[in-house]
């Protein structure tokens, strides 16, 4: 019971929090299953399995967060595991064993199991070198009998600490782990460490793994360059293609990648001037279309502004009090620390609204913002979000709108840049069809 009521309220959070997106058979994968996932974005990580999948996960959580007052009540009562590192404590090394036959005894069970295997949250763009923890765990399990499978989940946020950002949630391939199980005790070492460069090969399938941080707009150009000459839209999961892809001309034709870098940079340099992107240089802004977008979106502003100023008002002190928890946190804890405050201030805050509502009008007011609370505060951040989406179209609209010569020369550049973004996609796309290897695949699908 404790489970599913956790696994419900952080699942609805996360929903709120972020934009999410899963990618992931609709079949869940039965029997003995290890998640394996990338790890940049802290306690926010493992709390997405939550959305991934229905079944009871056990997970394997570093030692440190048992010690924490609300986190550590949590991850016992979820029944995690602690994981006992070296730069925590190495004295404590020893307990690892027992932890490790639990995660096999699990295994064993049928139950399904969570872990990360870098074995730390980062904000490095690419996958950290794996620990062999998963596929020892996997292996003794395999040892018993237990028909393992590991599955790859890939975690890519398109802006991690930002609220109402995108984030994708992949599952790969199932990997059989009775397939590197090794013919005597001698070659246990040698399954050990082919088990974990496939998991490796596995998680890099379904994550972007960027060389810099500097190539995520790139490849985003790209990508909308490609969509937008194909009449498509834009495919996040097509992202991981591109990086791929990008590792290889870069690797392997330097001199192309720096010119065709430097063109479409200064080109999304000059789209940024005007907040558009490839798509806006083809809309036509007739009277009828521009009419109507102004009618709709007055009529919002007329009778949806007074509720969100009152929703301002309210939740002003929610609001900000995440902001304030993670202005100092590393990068790769700072969503943790703003999902966390926000879901303990927002509850305890509809608390206080409610019961101060009801001391003061008795039920006839308690029971009204009991129930008003939760909606008025949704439709509060649905107008914060719409009003920015208007404000960037308007924008465009008297930029592009208004310089016709301006929008005919950056829709000449697009479409000459889209030629040669499509060209290299084509170049490129057959290794997409091979198996992943170390540079492994290639821009575009």
């Amino acid at each position: 019971m404790f489970y599913s009521i956790v696994r419900a309220v952080v699942a609805l959070a996360l929903r709120l929090f972020y934009r999410v997106k899963v990618n992931a058979p609709s079949a869940e994968p039965e029997g003995p299953v290890m998640f394996v996932g990338n790890h940049p974005n802290g306690l926010i990580d493992p709390a997405l399995v939550f959305i991934l999948t229905r079944r009871h996960v056990t997970f394997l959580a570093k030692e440190p967060l048992f010690r924490l007052p609300v986190i550590g009540w949590l991850l016992k009562g979820l029944g995690a595991l602690p994981v006992y590192r070296k730069q925590d404590d190495p004295s404590q090394m020893g307990k690892n064993e027992g932890t490790l036959d639990a995660a096999r005894g699990a295994l064993v069970q049928g139950r399904a199991i969570t872990l990360f295997p870098e074995g730390k949250s980062h904000s490095e763009p690419s996958l950290a070198e794996l620990k062999t923890g998963a596929a020892r765990i996997a292996l003794g399990a395999a040892k018993q009998g237990a028909p393992v499978r590991i599955v790859p989940v890939g975690l890519t946020y398109a802006d991690k600490h930002v609220f109402h950002s995108e984030v994708l949630i992949e599952m790969g391939t199932p990997i059989e782990v009775r397939d590197f199980l090794p013919a005597d005790a001698a070659g246990e070492v040698e399954s050990v460490r082919k088990l974990t460069e496939r998991i490796a090969g596995g998680l890099k399938s379904v994550t972007l793994n960027l060389e810099r941080w500097e190539d995520l707009p790139l490849i985003q150009l790209s990508e909308q360059l490609y969509a937008f000459r194909q009449k498509e839209k834009v495919d996040p999961e097509r992202l991981k293609h591109w990086a791929r892809g990008l590792q290889i001309f870069r690797a392997e034709q330097p001199e192309r990648f720096e010119w065709m870098r430097g063109v479409l940079m200064s080109f999304q340099r000059r789209l940024a001037l005007v907040r558009g992107d490839p798509t806006d240089l083809t809309l036509e802004y007739r009277t009828g279309p521009v009419a109507r977008f102004a009618l709709k979106n007055l009529a919002l502003l007329v009778f949806g502004l007074p509720l969100f100023l009152t929703g301002l008002v309210l939740f002003y002190v929610p609001y900000l009090l995440p902001r304030w928890a993670s202005r100092k946190a590393e990068l790769d804890v700072q969503a943790t620390a703003k999902f966390l405050t926000a879901l303990v201030t927002s509850l305890t805050w509809w608390a206080v609204l409610t019961v101060g509502a009801w001391l003061w009008r008795g039920p006839a007011l308690g029971v009204p913002v009991l129930l008003g609370v939760p909606p008025l505060a949704l439709f509060t951040l649905y107008f914060s979000e719409r009003w920015q989406v208007v404000l960037r179209d308007v924008s465009v609209f008297f930029t592009l709108g208004s310089r016709v010569r301006l929008k005919a020369l950056l829709l000449n550049e697009g479409e000459r840049l889209a030629t040669e973004v499509e060209q290299l996609a084509g170049e490129y796309r057959p290794r997409l069809e091979q198996p992943v290897a170390p540079l492994a695949m290639v821009a575009g699908r």
